[in-house]
């Protein structure tokens, strides 16, 4: 669920810009609103294709790992797919992820940040760093199979 229409964005958006609000369902079907997370810090939005994946399952299972580091920077860390949120409860009940894991079936929040993958319907494999004044720090498109440098996105959350 998104709380207002977004736009379509043709390309990744870029450091500067205001980042999109949204609201989407957690794997545990509770609400999670961008605006109310970036009241407390930075946000990591970490933005994945598929569930039960190999590069997808060692990006989450990293981004879990070192949340107590993001924590520590005052940012909070989220994964972001297509699943369905059942789908994400089954998979972070069977790998032990500690953190949030949003489910975009609508595909709105992958279009609207420029990472939708549109020959498979799915969200494109990314990462967007965004500052509590709701701008773009950082972003960053990865091509399928290309997993997430997490000693590159720690130096952005820095």
């Amino acid at each position: 669920m998104t709380t207002t229409t977004l736009e379509d964005r043709g390309s990744l958006i870029q450091a500067g810009d205001e980042a999109p609000n949204f609201t989407l369902s957690d794997q545990d079907r509770g609400e999670w609103t961008l605006a109310e997370h970036l009241k407390n810090g930075d946000v990591l939005l970490c933005f994945f294709p598929f569930a039960f994946t190999g590069v997808c399952s060692t990006e989450m299972a990293c981004l879990s790992k070192e949340l107590a580091e993001a924590e520590k920077s005052g940012v909070t860390a989220v994964g972001i797919s297509g699943d369905s949120f059942a789908s994400l409860k089954a998979w972070a009940d069977q790998e032990g992820f500690s953190h949030r894991l949003l489910s975009d079936s609508h595909r709105a929040v992958c279009k609207a940040y420029g990472l939708y993958w549109s020959e498979l319907n799915v969200a494109r494999r990314g990462t967007v760093l965004i500052g509590k004044d709701g701008r773009v720090k950082w972003s960053q498109s990865r091509e399928p199979g290309e997993g997430m440098n997490w000693d590159e996105v720690q130096a952005k959350m820095s």
